[in-house]
């Protein structure tokens, strides 16, 4: 049992820590979070202007001070309900149990009522976010049970059409920077509509004969980038006995 002079020590304590947390959040207004809009706590109008990374590092500082705030008016409630409880004659005594808080847990926790083994600081949430539901490995698929890879137009087909209308990124932003700001987006540069570079510059007719090479851009970067490594095609020279059928029109 708590002797007068460790109560009124006890007491003391919660009342420094109650006046040392009403002050602050009174001189910052509560985190500033009692403004209608937290644009009105940096000076800004609007979002307007704002380039959307400075936007995520605002919305990043508000979430930070919302978890301040709770964090903080719970330690006060806390305190409050400590108070009270010296007052109705039941502090230092566990609201769940009953037993007596050892002296050391209430010095270094005062504004407890709880033991150790009942205090709700022990409960391990498990819940998870709610953002969670919807996020899956890179770009995910669309069908969450197929096992198979999906070579329909998945995910990251939809964000790359979405993207070619621009983005917030910059040529700095990425490692290979591109020419065209309509192509500044990850893997801008990948086939659309054909697998193999060759075939959006190599036809035929419908019964496979008459090979024809169109002249175009795709083909002259083709072309560079096969001499620049001195090879025949992407995946390397032709063995001897494979180059008549495409040199040896008599065969």
């Amino acid at each position: 049992m708590l002797s007068t002079e460790q109560l009124a020590e006890l007491r003391l304590q919660l009342l420094n820590d109650k006046e040392e947390l009403e002050n602050y959040l009174t001189q910052n207004e509560h985190f500033q979070l009692e403004r209608g809009f937290y644009h009105e706590s940096m000076g800004e109008l609007s979002s307007y202007d704002n380039h959307p990374a400075d936007e995520g590092s605002d919305l990043y500082e508000r979430e930070k001070d919302i978890a301040l705030k709770e964090h903080y008016e719970l330690e006060l409630k806390n305190i409050n309900q400590a108070l009270e409880a010296m007052e109705n004659g039941t502090y230092g005594r566990c609201e769940i149990c009953g037993k007596e808080i050892p002296l050391e847990r209430l010095q270094a926790l005062p504004n407890t009522t709880y033991c150790i083994e009942h205090s709700p600081d022990k409960v391990e949430s498990h819940e998870r976010p709610v953002e969670e539901w919807v996020l899956m490995p890179p770009w995910g698929k669309f069908d969450m049970d197929e096992k198979d890879e999906n070579v329909a137009f998945d995910a990251e087909d939809s964000w790359q059409a979405v993207a070619e209308w621009g983005t917030s990124e910059t040529p700095s932003d990425l490692a290979f920077p591109q020419n065209d700001y309509q192509d500044i987006y990850i893997e801008s540069d990948e086939n659309i509509g054909y697998v193999e570079n060759f075939e959006n510059f190599v036809g035929n007719d419908m019964y496979g004969k008459n090979i024809t090479v169109y002249p175009n851009p795709q083909h002259e970067r083709y072309e560079q980038a096969l001499d620049e490594e001195g090879i025949m095609t992407t995946f390397g020279d032709l063995l001897a006995y494979e180059n008549d059928p495409y040199v040896d029109d008599d065969k």
